[in-house]
């Protein structure tokens, strides 16, 4: 049942996620939609953060049934704030069931099957089985088939393609859904492995550690606004993300240097150089998505866009868990306890990384003294691991292209409540608020 739950909990966020990027999309022309999105992002990016920090205070303090309660009531809110606020424009074409036959079935069910036997191999390698083992190897192999059979569907056989393949075609936005992919890489990876820090070398709670990471929740949100308006009134895209890009890398290489004596200045320093490179590289990876191609192709790029991120954040945690397990295992040599070193072989490093694991061990100090000095090479490595990833996008970012962002968006969409005043810019600026295919036209100069 919780799997079911939860199966339908995940249908329905993954489509609130892409829309509202699809909605500011369609309203606002390319150059002013980073002043939205980026607040969007930040707001996403510092709930991604602060839930589980809310979730386990309420799990541990009144009950976990409580995780799933607390939704209805805010699900509630938005449900009717949607209703009320959201009145849009759109063309009402053919019957419903005409519409949902336009849906491309086959090929959301080969991503959807081919992702979660990805998820699956990545969820269970160096856990539950050895990365050598066919339990992890063939749902790899079937799930990257899978997406190989996806794409050669979209390509010669869907009608209306999920992921057409042509918002690939460019080369700018195929490099910025590269860079959008490792940015869901690190950022995750950063996500995964500070709390396993806090917890295992600093002694931390679970909840602690939450709090601990607020240190680079906080900047993400409002670094993420600056970049966006920067974005929007410079018009240029690439100073914001190599700046990002780099900060990431900075950020990657100075938590090579944290240990159990950290201090705590130096751990949220080092938090917050990696926080506002991650706000300013994701607000400008989709203006560079979007640029090039035509407005018909920004909602599937848009939804595209959110797929690759998320797709960035699986890898970002199976990728530093497999090189932490790895490590840990190489070094168990140095624990001299063999009840200790067969608790964590095999994955059990990680399952184990917290703090009320580490504190069953004060009754022997020399054991959880060599217990922290492998967790801290081992965490090492994985920050040694990031680095590379974020030094790679950095190149990408300067190599990018930068398009002109455009100041007109010409859509069969709009509020409804912004018909007067739009005729009333068009008057201003000498274009028709309606052309003759039915399609409105916004151009953000005239508002200015």
């Amino acid at each position: 049942m919780l799997i079911a739950g939860r199966a339908v909990q995940g249908l329905g966020g993954g489509g609130l996620f892409v829309m509202v990027d699809i909605i500011v999309a369609d309203l606002v022309p390319l150059r002013e939609r980073q002043k939205y999105m980026s607040m969007i992002m930040g707001t996403f990016a510092l709930g991604t953060f602060i839930g589980p920090i809310i979730g386990g205070a309420i799990a541990s303090k009144i009950s976990w049934r409580w995780v799933f309660y607390i939704n209805l009531p805010i699900a509630g809110v938005a449900f009717v704030l949607v209703i009320l606020f959201l009145r849009v424009h759109y063309r009402r074409e053919g019957t419903l069931w005409s519409r949902l036959a336009r849906v491309d079935l086959l090929g959301n069910m080969l991503l959807m099957a081919s992702v979660t036997a990805v998820l699956i191999g990545l969820t269970w390698g160096g856990t539950l089985y050895s990365w050598k083992s066919w339990h992890v190897l063939l749902p790899l192999l079937i799930g990257i088939l899978g997406l190989v059979a996806f794409l050669f569907h979209q390509k010669f056989f869907a009608a209306d393609p999920t992921m057409p393949l042509r918002v690939y075609s460019n080369n700018t936005s195929l490099l910025s859904f590269i860079l959008t992919f490792l940015h869901g890489i690190e950022m995750s990876w950063l996500s995964f492995f500070l709390p396993i820090y806090f917890q295992v070398l600093l002694g931390a709670s679970p909840i602690r550690s939450g709090v601990d990471l607020l240190a680079i929740v906080i900047p993400l949100m409002p670094a993420g606004i600056v970049g966006g308006f920067i974005v929007a009134q410079t018009g240029h895209y690439k100073p914001t993300m190599i700046a990002g890009y780099a900060l990431l890398a900075i950020g990657a290489g100075c938590l090579t240097l944290l240990d159990a004596s950290s201090s705590t200045a130096k751990w949220v320093i080092f938090q917050i150089i990696a926080g506002v490179g991650g706000g300013l590289a994701l607000t400008a990876t989709l203006p560079a998505v979007q640029a090039p191609l035509a407005e018909a192709d920004v909602a599937v790029a848009t939804a595209s866009w959110g797929f690759v991120r998320s797709f960035g954040s699986i890898w970002g945690a199976a990728i530093p868990a497999a090189v932490f397990n790895s490590r840990i295992d190489n070094l168990l040599t140095s624990i001299s306890d063999p009840a200790i070193r067969a608790i964590l072989k095999s994955g059990g490093a990680y399952e184990h990384a917290t703090a009320d694991f580490i504190s069953t061990l004060n009754v022997q100090p020399a054991v959880k003294q060599e217990l922290i000095d492998i967790y801290t090479k081992g965490l090492k490595e994985v920050w040694q691991v990031l680095i590379a990833f974020a030094v790679i996008a950095v190149p990408l970012a300067v190599v990018l292209k930068e398009v002109p962002l455009r100041t007109e968006l010409v859509t069969e969409f709009g509020l409804k409540g912004d018909e007067k005043e739009e005729m009333k810019l068009a008057q201003v600026s000498g274009r028709e608020a309606v052309n003759e295919n039915g399609l409105r036209s916004i151009n953000s100069q005239s508002s200015r």
